[in-house]
């Protein structure tokens, strides 16, 4: 390899290089901005002479049509509309249902089934169809998402390794041997490998993964994140309590056939017992915010709100098994599909006078109505030391009431719409819900699938065909899909594209890569194994891991050669370690679950430290075991 000098550009290359991380560390500006400040910096570099490749101006913001943004782009798009449809509701309720609600039985579940989707998907589409996923099991388990979401990243990762469509890199792997090939003697030339050759690098990796997480995750993962309280609401004890000085729970009971229940009317046992009925179930149909007017028929399961040693007193005494948790009411009643609002009635509404009972306001509007609170003074069901329980569903209405309720959201989104309320609530999910479209969400995420797996159109391509095709079929609208991305992410990967391609363009990463192989000069075989693994982690951590794989590859054949050892093996040792991306989030799936999960900079590198070096560890021992 000829010597490669150090020129004026590269020196500036670096120099940004270091700007780029010393922003993302120390987060002096939010890292979106960061990687904008780098990208209009490196353009107006640029423009002075002798820079002039560091960057072309005409093309500097061509990295927010590349092929990776614009996946991504779609991929939200289609996972918003899988979402709209309830699918991953669904999806949530079966992970908790075998992975019960603790972490270390939750993480693998979703870390395992995200690692086999990205073996055959790239690895950011399936984390961003996970993503609603991971917010729902967050929500009913009270587990933070930046417990789950990290290992669910880093496992779609490392599930990219499993095999050779996995990701671009090993998608490139034989066309980059072949090629290399045509200059190698007959006794040298390299085997290209098979669909599944990597499954148990792959493999290993991923479970390292897992085991990584549920072992040392209490004390590399951050225990709090920011988070959003309008996406993943909040306890409707805790909100009672702090706002209206109310002792509730949420509680499933089961009445069973037989019962002295048997005919009583909703409105007659709300009352007497001092708990509100928002629920009911009886044979195999579910009714929720029923009329006060209902008669209970057993056997049937009741949705309640009241103190929980109420409703027991009241259950022991009439034979009705209280449950330690929602069990059929679960996912209806999680955070992210109901919860508490305020609603004030307005000076010019047409129900001043009149009461719950007779609007039906829970047939008409879907809300059960809680408490109200009028003049400092809060009416409720519920006996508290300040007040007796009072019958609110009587009570008529005045202006300037404030109506504290328990609804769907999508009840209460209907509610913004009718002048005769006003809803005070605003960080609500005010999602419409079309389980009706399930079928077309199916076929057109099959459609993409299939593209991706079965044809060589672009991947960009495939994936905004089933999110062009959802927007058309109104799975999910337009607007809508223009909500479900995450523009944060968008400009964070498309702004670091311009600096990733000055690396390679400007001869900066060649000069690296010259640097390190001088280095490695002499070392025995495995060295120099580990060394172009270390150099294939550090490129991809700077520049796409397509770029890094297309110029490493020849130098591994070449260092391979020339030690005698196998130039095949070095090929994979590149490909598979352009995976290691775990330090800083500038891989797609990184900058992807850092909004979510509230991570900081310093979390990846905390968490992502150890996962780098795991990786280097298992990846180059199984590559040895399973080739060598």
């Amino acid at each position: 390899m000829e010597p490669v000098a150090l020129t004026t550009e590269m020196i500036v290359v670096l120099a940004m290089l270091g700007l780029t991380v010393l922003l993302f560390v120390t987060e002096i500006f939010r890292i979106d901005f960061s990687a904008i400040l780098i990208m209009v910096l490196l353009g107006l570099l640029a423009q002075i002479p002798g820079l002039g490749g560091l960057a072309d101006a005409s093309h500097l913001f061509d990295g927010f049509a590349s092929n990776a943004v614009i996946s991504i782009i779609a991929v939200m798009v289609i996972g918003a509309g899988l979402d709209r449809t309830g699918l991953m509701s669904k999806v949530a309720a079966t992970i908790l249902k075998y992975g019960g609600s603790t972490e270390k039985r939750i993480i693998p579940i979703i870390s395992g089934t995200v690692g086999v989707i990205s073996s055959f998907m790239q690895n950011v589409g399936a984390a961003a169809l996970f993503l609603p996923v991971v917010s729902r099991i967050s929500v009913r388990t009270e587990i933070p998402m930046s417990r789950l979401l990290m290992p669910m990243g880093f496992c779609a990762i490392l599930g990219g390794t499993m095999t050779m469509v996995g990701s671009s890199p090993l998608i490139l792997l034989n066309d980059l041997i072949l090629t290399a090939n045509r200059q190698l003697p007959a006794e040298q030339k390299m085997q290209t490998y098979d669909l599944f050759s990597v499954t148990p690098v792959g493999v290993c990796l991923v479970v390292t993964g897992i085991l990584y997480f549920m072992l040392f995750g209490r004390w590399v993962l951050p225990s709090t994140a920011q988070r959003d309280e309008g996406a993943s609401g909040q306890s409707v004890k805790e909100y009672l309590k702090r706002l209206y000085g109310l002792k509730t729970d949420l509680v499933e009971v089961i009445i069973p056939a037989g019962s002295p229940l048997q005919g009583v009317e909703f409105a007659d046992l709300m009352f007497e017992a001092n708990l509100t009925v928002i629920g009911s179930y009886h044979k195999g149909q579910k009714w929720f915010s029923p009329l006060v007017t209902t008669e209970i028929e057993t056997p049937c399961r009741l949705a309640l709100i009241g103190r929980r040693k109420v409703i027991c007193a009241w259950a022991e005494a009439n034979g009705v098994k209280v449950l330690p948790a929602l069990d059929l009411f679960a996912e209806d009643y999680a955070a992210t599909n109901a919860g508490i609002s305020e609603i004030v009635v307005p000076p010019d509404s047409e129900l001043i006078g009149q009461c719950a009972r007779e609007i039906r306001m829970r047939g008409t509007y879907g809300i059960n109505l809680l408490a109200i609170h009028r003049g400092g003074e809060t009416l409720s069901l519920v006996k508290t030391d300040e007040h007796e329980a009072t019958a609110i569903g009587l009570e008529p209405f005045r202006a300037g009431d404030t109506l504290v309720s328990f609804s769907k959201w999508d009840a209460l989104a209907r509610l913004t719409r009718d002048r005769n309320f006003v809803v005070v609530t605003s960080n609500f999910p005010m999602q419409e819900l079309r389980p009706e479209k399930l079928l077309w969400a199916l076929f057109f995420f099959v459609i993409s699938v299939g593209m991706i797996l079965f044809t060589d159109v672009k991947l960009s391509l495939c994936l905004f065909t089933g999110a062009a095709g959802m927007i058309l079929t109104q799975v999910v609208r337009i607007d809508e899909a223009y909500e479900a991305v995450s523009w944060s992410t968008v400009f964070l990967l498309a702004s670091l594209i311009p600096l990733g391609l000055a690396v390679q363009n400007t001869g900066t990463a060649n000069w690296i890569a010259q640097q390190i192989l001088t280095l490695l000069d002499g070392w025995p075989i495995w060295a120099l194994q580990a060394g172009v693994a270390v150099l294939a982690t550090v490129f991809t951590l700077v520049m796409s891991n397509v770029g890094a794989t297309v110029l490493l590859v020849p130098l591994a054949v070449s260092i391979a050669v020339a030690a005698g050892a196998d130039p095949a093996i070095f090929a994979l040792t590149v490909a598979i370690s352009t995976s290691n991306s775990f330090l800083i989030p500038t891989h797609q799936v990184n900058a992807l679950i850092m909004g979510p999960g509230g991570y900081k900079v310093v979390d990846f590198v905390k968490s992502g430290g150890v996962m780098t070096l795991l990786f280097l560890v298992v990846s180059l021992v199984m590559m040895n075991v399973v080739f060598g």
